[in-house]
Order: structure tokens, then sequence, then C-alpha cells
């Protein structure tokens, strides 16, 4: 319920801030301000990439942090700089662009032959996010390790955080990882857990309504992509001989191996396996931050149809809107469990051997 009332004072308070356009001419001008809610502004900002960390607007006036910008122009080499100055206009040559059809700003250079797209490294929210949750994660688990520094495990059970921090990693690798993967689950742990934990503190942090919380770190496709990668390269790379024999030369008729049939369903199969991961994980993380954005909006949507409709109104969007965090909740953690236990499921299938083998 606080967390509710929070997004919804926070978000009250919040006025679309203006994109900057760019004229044929190529210079930039701030756009007119919108009498009317800009919905697809409204969603679209606070679930995609920028290039400062907005945290509300007071006074007319939007109050974010300015990130760095670190690109690499063509002609001059590398620049690096805060975002803060392309608020106002073109700065050494570059400027950002809003793009209407995919909601993103981007930083372009502009040249002769007009705007071009440089390389650009540059710390985004998503950027700044991901190192600040990574951070913590970090420090939750060296608060676990002090305890077991200080105490003897084999003669007292942790309490506390240390406590429950056991009951997690006891959790995902006595019930996920050990029956999935087999014998030489060990191996393969590390990781596991790091992409559980990693996962699950993303996404808690991710439905925290105010700074440092609120970055979409998992409801990045990029970020997903690439936790997706590392499951590949962990079942390809370290798969038996049965693993590659199963996928060139199944156990099937010979018909069907002299049209490689079963083969190509096989090979096809080596990548929609962590498409799947990478999908499921983004598309459910970015779809209810969708849901509860989509909800809050309710109040500012109403606006215009009186007091008495408008207040009543948000008052069940505020409610929903407490059954939609409380809902999200189940689901940062089901998300980390889910694409660990897939990851186990995938790695597990790898490491098989034939039954008389293990007889």
């Amino acid at each position: 319920m606080i967390r509710a009332l929070l997004i919804s004072l926070l978000l009250l308070m919040q006025i679309p801030s203006p994109a900057p356009q760019v004229r044929n001419d190529s210079t930039v001008i701030p756009s007119e301000a919108k009498e009317s809610f800009d919905m697809d502004e409204y969603l679209y900002g606070h679930v995609l990439d920028s290039y400062e960390w907005h945290i509300t607007t007071i006074g007319g006036k939007p109050v974010s942090i300015p990130l760095p910008v670190i690109v690499r122009s063509r002609t001059t080499g590398w620049h690096a700089f805060s975002s803060h100055h392309l608020e106002e206009g073109p700065y050494e040559g570059f400027c950002l662009v809003h793009d209407p059809e995919s909601h993103k700003d981007r930083v372009m250079e502009q040249t002769a032959e007009g705007l071009v797209r440089p390389l650009d490294i540059s710390i985004t929210k998503n950027v700044a996010g991901l190192m600040f949750n990574s951070l913590v994660l970090v420090l939750l688990v060296l608060l676990g390790v002090r305890w077991y520094r200080k105490h003897d495990a084999t003669e007292e059970a942790p309490g506390g955080f240390a406590g429950l921090l056991e009951m997690l990693v006891m959790m995902v690798e006595d019930d996920i990882i050990k029956p999935c993967i087999g014998q030489d689950y060990k191996r393969y742990s590390p990781y596991l857990l790091t992409a559980f934990f990693f996962i699950f503190v993303n996404n808690l942090l991710g439905i925290v309504p105010f700074f440092p919380g609120g970055a979409n770190i998992t409801g990045n496709i990029a970020v997903t992509f690439l936790m997706a990668v590392f499951t590949f390269l962990a079942v390809n790379l370290f798969g038996n001989r049965h693993y590659y024999k199963d996928i060139f030369w199944p156990d099937v008729p010979m018909f069907l191996k002299a049209f490689p049939l079963m083969p190509l369903i096989e090979i096809i199969g080596v990548f929609t396996k962590p498409f799947s991961l990478m999908v499921r994980l983004f598309a459910n993380i970015l779809a209810g931050h969708m849901m509860i954005l989509g909800v809050v909006s309710v109040v500012f949507l109403t606006a215009e149809l009186g007091a008495a409709m408008n207040a009543g109104l948000s008052v069940i969007a505020v409610l929903f809107g407490v059954f939609m965090d409380v809902l999200e909740l189940l689901v940062a953690f089901l998300q980390a469990y889910i694409f660990t236990m897939l990851s186990s499921v995938f790695i597990g299938l790898s490491r098989q051997h034939p039954e008389h083998e293990k007889e």
C-alpha cells in the first residue's frame, strides 16, 4: 500500500519533459509543451533507457541526475561530457535526437553529410542502475560471508540475514541445480547461483518507485540477451560427446538420417532454447512494469472527467496497483527461479550419459 501511494504521489509531481526535436538544418529545438496527457511518453519514458536519471518534477522543472556521455566521432575521436550539456542544444558537434517511433533518445553527430550515429558507450540510466544493483548484490553476499568467517557453521546455524541467504542458496542448489544437472552439478553452481541472485535483486530494485531504484534492467533485452548467451556457452562449450551425438547422429530410423531432418531440428533447438530464456525474462518484466504504470496512469487520464470521477477511479487504481505490486514481488522471484531452472535443465541435457554407462 505504501509503495502504491508513493508511486501515485511521485507521478503526480511529474510532468512529461518535452523531448528535443531536430529541424532539417540539424539544429535542435525544444518541442512545444503538450497540454494533454501523453500516454506514450509516460509509459516509454519510464521503461526505456535514457542519458539522464529522471527523479521527479518540481514546479515544472525536471529534477534529474545527468550521466556521462562517452562517444567516438569518426573525425575527432573520443568525447566524454555530461548529458546536461545536450539539454540546451548541440555540444562539441553532438546533439540529442528523439525518435518518435521507438520513443528513444539517441546521441547523433552533426557532420557535413548530416546526422551520423557515433560509436556510443555512454553510461546511461540502465548501465548506472546495473552497476548499482550489482554493487548491492556483492554487498549482500559479503554480509552473509561475514557471519561464516566469525562462526563455525558445523556447530552453529546462522540466523537473521545470513540464515535467509543460506536458505535461498540451499533451495536453489538442492531443488534446482542438483536434480537437473546430476553428479557434476558443483561445476555449474557458481554461475547458476549468480544468475538467480542477479535476476532476483534486479527484479526487486526495478519495482522500487524512487531513486536509486526503478531502473528497468531485466526488462532490457540487451541484458537478458547476454545472460542467455552465458547459458548458451555453458551448454555448448561443456557438453559431452553424447550431447553432440544426439544432435548430429540421433538414435532415429535411418531414413530420417538420410534426409537430415532430425539433425536440422536439433540444431535449431540449440539456438531456440537460449532465445526462449531471453524473451521470457524480458517480456515478463517489461509487461509487469507497463501494467503497473498503466494502472497508475488512470489518475491522469481521468483528470478531465471531473473531481468525483477522478477521485473514484483514482482509489480503484491505487487498490489495483497494490494488487499488481504484490504480484510483481511474486514475479520477481518466479522469473529468477524459472531462468535458473531452465538453464539447469539445458545444461543437464548436455551432460547426460547413456543408461548402460551409469550402470
